[in-house]
C-alpha cells in the first residue's frame, strides 16, 4: 500500500509543479498544437514506462513525466474554449463537456477493469510460456494489467498523432 501512495503522490506533486510551470510559460503561438503534444507526451511516456517496468521508482518517474504537462494542456484547452465560445453559451457548453467528460470516467474504469480481468490477464496466463510476452510484461499477476497499459498508451498516442495530422494538415 505504501508503494501505491508514493506513486500516486508523485502524480499529485507533478501536477502542482506543472501548475507553476504553466504560470510562467510564454503564450504559445498555437494552443491546439500544445494540447496535442502535451497529451502525446503525457499518455505515451507514462503508459509505456508503466507497461514495461516492474520497479516502483520507475512508476514514480512515469507519474511525474505523465502528469507534469497535464496543467499545461488543461490551461491551453481552457483558453481555447473560453476564447472561441460566446460568453452567453459557455455555461451550456461547459455543462455538456463536463457531463460527457465525467460520466465516461466510471465507464472507462469499469471497462478497464473488465478488460484486464477478463481479457488481458487470461491472455497472458494462456501464453505464459511465451518468452517475448514474458520479457515485455512479466509473468503472473499484473502482467495483463501491464499489457492493458501498453494498449492504452498505443491507442492514446495513435489518437493524438492522427488528430494532430488531421488538424495540422494545411498548416505550414
Amino acid at each position: 500500500m505504501n508503494v501505491l501512495g508514493l506513486v500516486t503522490s508523485c502524480a499529485g506533486a507533478a501536477m502542482v509543479v506543472g501548475s507553476f510551470l504553466v504560470s510562467y510559460m510564454p503564450k504559445p503561438k498555437d494552443r491546439v498544437k500544445v494540447v496535442f503534444i502535451t497529451m502525446l507526451i503525457s499518455m505515451g511516456s507514462e503508459n509505456f514506462i508503466l507497461a514495461f517496468s516492474r520497479e516502483p521508482i520507475l512508476w514514480r518517474i512515469s507519474q511525474v513525466i505523465g502528469w507534469i504537462l497535464v496543467p499545461v494542456m488543461g490551461a491551453n484547452l481552457e483558453v481555447i474554449l473560453r476564447s472561441s465560445i460566446p460568453v452567453e453559451l459557455q455555461g451550456r457548453v461547459y455543462a455538456c463537456r463536463n457531463t460527457l467528460q465525467f460520466f465516461t470516467r466510471p465507464i472507462g474504469l469499469f471497462l478497464g477493469g473488465f478488460m484486464v480481468d477478463s481479457l488481458c490477464e487470461p491472455f497472458m496466463e494462456a501464453h505464459s510460456n511465451s518468452a517475448m510476452l514474458a520479457s515485455l510484461f512479466g509473468n503472473g499477476k499484473g502482467s495483463g494489467a501491464a499489457m492493458m497499459t501498453l494498449i492504452l498508451g498505443l491507442v492514446g498516442s495513435a489518437w493524438c498523432l492522427l488528430r494532430k495530422r488531421i488538424i495540422f494538415r494545411g498548416c505550414g
